[in-house]
């Protein structure tokens, strides 16, 4: 099906590429695993999201976020601010 014109879509966002682990603020539940899919953004009101692919073990749903929801591995509980705020780009 294809994406609507409006909306935007990258591969990479703030030093992330597809497969890459991420942490999601505000989702409860244990044994969660989630790994980076793509950016969103939308062109007709401005709004970004963060897709990724995961669940409990051995699920691959995919769930859109708010980029401030998104965070490095370990970084929620190290108190490291969100993708969002701080991106993990890579050394020139």
């Amino acid at each position: 099906m294809p994406v609507p014109e409006h909306l935007e879509r990258s591969d990479g966002w703030h030093g992330l590429r597809p497969g890459d682990p991420v942490e999601i603020d505000g989702v409860a539940g244990r044994g969660l695993t989630w790994v980076f899919r793509a950016y969103v953004r939308n062109t007709n009101n401005g709004s970004e999201a963060v897709e990724v692919l995961g669940g409990r073990p051995g699920q691959q749903h995919v769930r859109s976020f708010r980029p401030e929801q998104v965070f490095p591995v370990g970084g929620r509980k190290r108190g490291v601010p969100s993708l969002d705020e701080a991106p993990q780009l890579p050394l020139a």
